[in-house]
């Protein structure tokens, strides 16, 4: 299997931001925006392995600044480690105020971990990341280590009580 470099498989996604997104204020809500990184990722990933993947894990999440309607927001996603089926893609938004001569502002950023799966469900094996600059091999050393601390963590999923 040949080895990809990150920008094979990087994404930029845009949309303006529409009233049924929003609350009554004008906010966009954090839901529509993580729908919008998630496909960012996946469609990231899945260039990356060329199979379907499905999102295992969102970690550091983080809103920068409020997105509201008639804004442009763009979602740049891409990866940053590729294990042996699972990848994680950065996914950073930023937003426009199309009625302002302003750049653009980071709104939200996000770790996104797919994973790459075959028709059974399984996981599969994806390319190797190619690392091409100093940069690149610093944040990928960066995300292994993210990566084997979110592996060794326990999985727990308590229910109240009232649910159980």
């Amino acid at each position: 299997m040949k080895s990809k470099t990150i920008q094979e498989s990087t994404v930029t996604m845009s949309m303006v931001m529409l009233p049924h997104q929003a609350n009554v204020a004008g906010n966009v809500h954090g839901g529509e925006i993580m729908k919008m990184m998630d496909n960012a990722a996946y469609v990231a990933a899945h260039k990356h392995a060329r199979s379907s993947v499905v999102t295992a894990r969102v970690d550091e999440l983080i809103f920068h600044q409020p997105i509201y309607v008639g804004n442009l927001v763009t979602c740049h996603a891409y990866l940053t480690f590729v294990g042996k089926s699972s990848m994680e893609v950065s996914v950073v938004v930023s937003v426009e105020d199309l009625y302002k001569e302003k750049s653009s502002n980071c709104a939200l950023t996000a770790l996104f971990s797919m994973v790459a799966i075959n028709a059974g469900g399984h996981p599969m094996p994806v390319p190797s990341l190619e690392l091409t600059t100093d940069h690149e091999k610093a944040v990928f050393e960066e995300a292994k280590l993210r990566y084997e601390a979110n592996r060794n963590k326990e999985r727990v999923c308590i229910l109240p009580s009232n649910l159980t």
